[in-house]
């Protein structure tokens, strides 16, 4: 089926479109050239052919007396409010098979700070540290074309369209092809919950692409009712599974998809992204905790982000009880179990929060590998006042302890850039806005911490300003930050425990999930997940004491910390310690 969206590009020729409902008139502005009206069609649809344009040719639209880019432009010369670029052509994907999702080990990346040049380029010059590391998958932050020099991604406006910052198109399809090359996949983080705050010029030109009665934390609702809308989107998430070749997307935030229509767009949406490529990766995040999504009959999506997993080991580990860390802080032991074992730990249970509401929907029947579980992402990080990682503040022998429990039980491992050699490099908010816009961030952002600046004496000095090019700056990780006697200690034990998933977990999470249970004594946990082919437990003790808990009669096949079979065949486990079994059907 051909797009909707975007210039048609001929050998001889191109055609340019826009759908601009509201527009009297469009004209197409051709670099170079004198201006041309567009023809209008059916259904707000303007059109022009025009022969001996091609690659390279640059382009954009005016409509009541604004130049504005083309909202579905696959490159841009300058900035998301300049010149659109038609893109040269790629080669077709390899036609690979994506490999088994049960097999993802993720790292998720952020390209402008993932590398000091932070480019697709240098991104592709360190897929060797990726793939030595243990990892089978990356994930990239959004990369659609944003307004400024640096963001974290989530304010992109041309969402077709790659940041310039970071490169061509082909780039990007050459680090795909060389991920490839290392056996590694590649995810994209989309966002389909808004636009940002600078450079949407849609409102301009199709009012009805928004519901200006349907507020969000962003403004007007994305009207999903609206099947062209939902078509811009879809073809989207093809555009970028097709021609560029991912492996799967990750969907960011559908739970802020805010008007009618949200059931029949995700629908479609998995669909249209099965159509041209079936074995595609496909991740939620939606704090909703909707499992329905997941389940195994339908196939419509492959797993959702756990923030639940990530909220009650970070209570454990850290002692953290406030802002959205308090609903899990009653019990952590306890919702740490029903994480490893269910999934998530709200499932329909009222949310301690101020309304109370039933969050979430039963979860134990679902699959581990349904879940995609983190001790941090950039959210987790980013949200903390200094975005520093954990590895700054937090016990060593805690941080390994979480590891281990991330990557031997059999939910989908993802760690953020860095944490792989547990670098402290902060991952602070930061973005590139001009004038009101940028005072309004910076103010916004200060007044989300009322806490530290009122406990902090030099708050206002030591709060990194988002809009200031060192913040952006201080976030950049080096080849020689994996350099150190630390970082190459931490590799290597991350690299064991990523052998050990392979050798241990792998073989039971190809085979027939039948179930989980779980037992607690005192303050440790011991989670057994039986599979077709074996079962695999897991005994954490996550407090300061050693304790003794029941365990297979047999030495572990990989532990952490102080752990032993004691005569009686009772598992002593030191303070932070953890061991797995794997037992035959």
């Amino acid at each position: 089926m051909t797009p909707r969206f975007g210039p048609l590009v001929e050998s001889d020729a191109t055609t340019f479109r826009l759908w601009a409902p509201d527009a009297g008139a469009v004209e197409l502005l051709i670099e170079g050239a004198q201006s041309h009206p567009m023809q209008a069609g059916e259904a707000g649809w303007y059109t022009l052919r025009v022969p001996g344009t091609g690659p390279g040719t640059a382009y954009r639209f005016r409509v009541a007396g604004q130049d504005v880019p083309d909202p579905a432009s696959r490159g841009q010369r300058d900035d998301a409010d300049g010149w659109s670029l038609i893109q040269p052509g790629l080669p077709p994907p390899s036609g690979r098979r994506t490999r088994p999702w049960h097999e993802a080990v993720i790292a998720e990346i952020h390209v402008g700070t993932a590398t000091p040049e932070g480019t697709f380029r240098a991104l592709t010059d360190r897929l060797d540290h990726y793939a030595g590391a243990g990892f089978t998958a990356i994930e990239l932050m959004p990369v659609a074309d944003f307004p400024g020099r640096w963001n974290w991604g989530y304010d992109g406006v041309l969402l077709y369209a790659a940041d310039r910052s970071y490169g061509t198109r082909e780039d990007l399809r050459a680090l795909i092809d060389a991920a490839h090359a290392r056996g590694i996949e590649v995810l994209l983080d989309v966002v389909y919950n808004h636009f940002g705050p600078s450079g949407n010029y849609l409102p301009l030109y199709a009012k009805s692409f928004f519901r200006e009665d349907i507020a969000t934390p962003w403004g007007a609702a994305i009207d999903l009712e609206n099947p062209l809308v939902r078509a811009f989107f879809i073809e989207n998430a093809q555009y970028w599974l097709a021609a560029l070749d991912f492996d799967g997307l990750r969907f960011d935030a559908v739970h802020a998809l805010a008007t009618n229509g949200v059931e029949t767009f995700l629908r479609e949406l998995a669909a249209g992204c099965r159509a041209v490529k079936p074995d595609a990766w496909l991740v939620l995040e939606n704090h909703d905790n909707a499992s329905g999504w997941m389940t195994r009959d339908d196939a419509l999506y492959t797993a959702q982000w756990n923030d639940d997993w990530h909220h009650v080991f970070h209570v454990l580990a850290t002692g953290e009880r406030g802002g959205y860390y308090a609903p899990y802080a009653a019990d952590p032991i306890e919702g740490a179990a029903r994480a490893l074992s269910e999934g998530f730990v709200f499932q329909g249970d009222p949310y301690p929060d101020a309304r109370g509401h039933p969050r979430g929907a039963p979860s134990s029947g679902l699959p581990p590998d349904a879940f995609v579980s983190f001790i941090q992402n950039h959210d987790h990080i980013g949200n903390r006042p200094l975005g520093d990682r954990l590895a700054a503040s937090v016990p060593p022998e805690r941080l390994t302890l979480l590891r281990f429990a991330l990557m031997l039980s059999p939910e989908i491992p993802l760690l953020f850039m860095g944490e792989e050699a547990l670098l402290a490099t902060p991952f602070p908010f930061f973005c590139d806005f001009d004038g009101d816009l940028a005072e309004a961030v910076r103010n916004g952002r200060r007044s989300e911490f009322p806490d530290f600046f009122r406990q902090h004496a030099d708050a206002a000095a030591s709060f990194p300003d988002p809009l200031d090019e060192a913040t952006f700056r201080s976030a950049k990780i080096a080849s020689a930050d994996f350099a150190t006697t630390h970082a190459q200690a931490e590799l290597a034990a991350f690299r064991h425990l990523t052998q050990a998933r392979r050798r241990l977990i792998w073989p039971l999470t190809g085979s027939s999930y039948l179930g989980a249970e779980s037992a607690r004594d005192g303050d440790t946990l011991r989670i057994t997940w039986r599979f077709a082919a074996g079962a695999l437990t897991m005994a954490i003790n996550p407090i300061g004491s050693p304790v003794l808990v029941d365990a297979p009669h047999e030495p572990p096949a990989e532990y952490v910390g102080d752990a032993a079979v004691d005569a009686n065949g009772r598992l002593a486990l030191g303070p932070f310690a953890g061991a797995v079994w794997v037992t035959p059907p």
